[in-house]
């Protein structure tokens, strides 16, 4: 199976090309350019090179959050814009399971993907490895860093952290005294595409108008627009 996966969720952005569950290619980049200019253009690209065009392809992936606003949504309408597009189907999967991946070797830890959510919150998720497998032992959440630190120091394994807020993390870690903990190496650290690609051989295709995004949380112009009713209701 031919899997095309999107990954919009941070500042990177990439976008990867799998079959049966081997990476074919990857374009990645962190160039600071806005995803709405760069994603499109390095899928088509990417299939331009393979020699390949959208009806090669027997899905689409893309992270569906949690993650960046924007990002998610520029992320979401690409894969189901080029989905519609050649009548594929679309596989959404959670941009905290995709980082995951990259640990699927760490079969000593709990695999731990954050995200920089700021507000002075992650978005985080947990891992273990059960017979080669990737299980998920908590879901997509929203917490503070001193919460996952407390949950650190009572869980059995020490943790192994991924993804754009595991220096973040690992750092503050050191600071309290909290050395249960591991940082992913530099080149496999931030969210990807094949990490995409990988979560998404386990997850359940559907038509591009079932793809909904996953916020976890109010965007910034949503929580004003609750305080300003809710100060209007006061008046």
């Amino acid at each position: 199976m031919r899997i095309l996966a999107l990954e919009s969720s941070a500042k990177a952005a990439s976008v990867a090309l799998s079959e049966d569950g081997k990476l074919v290619c990857q374009y990645w980049q962190e160039s600071g350019l806005t995803h709405s200019r760069t994603l499109l253009a390095m899928a088509e690209s990417l299939l331009k090179n393979l020699e390949m065009t959208m009806s090669d392809i027997d899905a689409l992936a893309v992270a569906k959050g949690p993650g960046s606003f924007t990002g998610i949504r520029i992320g979401v309408a690409a894969a189901k814009g080029l989905a519609w597009g050649a009548d594929k189907p679309v596989i959404g999967v959670s941009t905290l399971e995709a980082m995951a991946y990259h640990l699927i070797d760490r079969e000593d830890y709990v695999i731990c993907p954050v995200m920089d959510a700021r507000r002075s919150q992650i978005y985080n998720a947990k891992f273990v490895l059960d017979g080669g497998r990737l299980k998920r032992i908590c879901p997509d959440r929203a917490i503070s860093v001193e919460r996952l630190m407390a949950e650190a120091g009572t869980d059995e394994k020490p943790y192994f952290l991924v993804g754009d807020g595991a220096e973040m993390c690992y750092n503050i870690f050191l600071e309290q005294g909290t050395n249960v903990v591991r940082l992913a190496p530099e080149p496999i650290r931030l969210q990807s595409a094949w990490g995409v690609a990988m979560a998404a051989r386990n997850a359940e295709a559907g038509s591009p108008g079932e793809l909904i995004p996953n916020y976890l949380r109010l965007s910034q112009a949503e929580r004003e627009r609750l305080e300003q009713e809710r100060e209007n209701q006061v008046k």
